[in-house]
């Protein structure tokens, strides 16, 4: 399955949500699927997307967020899961891109491409409800049952080691975080 393949799948779901991704491929593939003003790419931090995704999903909890991660990212802050598992906002949807890789810094292989288990991962910090998926069927069902769930779910979607040509969005990093505030002063 391709990472930009599967957010194409839930690309309408994403209009009533809040979401954020991770820098790189992420970021720019999920910007040329379509930009919103609901969408906030995280740029230059890698590891913290699900910690920002949280604090939205605890200031604002009668908002849906979805947080596009990766598995490099969320490797380099495993305690991520451990607070989100603390916290357990039943309004995040916490979605691991896992292609083995760190694609967008010359894809090195990550833990993931020697057996390390996302998904058992964070049910072992204690999120309620995880899942792996391979392919994009499965992959649409799980998102859509995880945004009706009103429980903290880790989605890892196993998707292949390819990305963009390049790993930047074509939107200024300030227009982008003053675009997104005054959207979350709307909702």
């Amino acid at each position: 399955m391709l990472r930009i393949d599967a957010m194409r799948a839930i690309f309408p779901q994403l209009e009533q949500c809040v979401v954020v991704t991770i820098m790189g491929a992420t970021a720019a593939e999920l910007q040329s699927v379509g930009h919103r003003p609901n969408f906030f790419y995280l740029q230059h931090a890698m590891g913290l997307a699900s910690s920002l995704g949280l604090g939205i999903a605890l200031a604002r909890p009668e908002l849906k967020v979805v947080v596009f991660d990766g598995d490099g990212s969320i490797l380099m802050n495993l305690g991520g899961l451990t607070t989100l598992a603390r916290y357990r906002p039943t309004n995040l949807v916490h979605v691991v891109f896992d292609n083995e890789s760190l694609l967008s810094v010359g894809g090195f292989p990550t833990a993931t491409a020697t057996g390390s288990d996302i998904a058992a991962m964070a049910a072992a910090a204690g999120v309620p409800r995880t899942a792996t998926v391979r392919d994009l069927n499965a992959f649409a069902a799980a998102f859509e049952e995880a945004l009706g769930a009103e429980q903290l779910t880790t989605l890892v979607a196993k998707v292949e080691a390819v990305g963009p040509k390049a790993f930047v969005t074509d939107l200024p990093l300030l227009e982008n975080r003053f675009q997104f505030a005054r959207c979350l002063k709307r909702l």
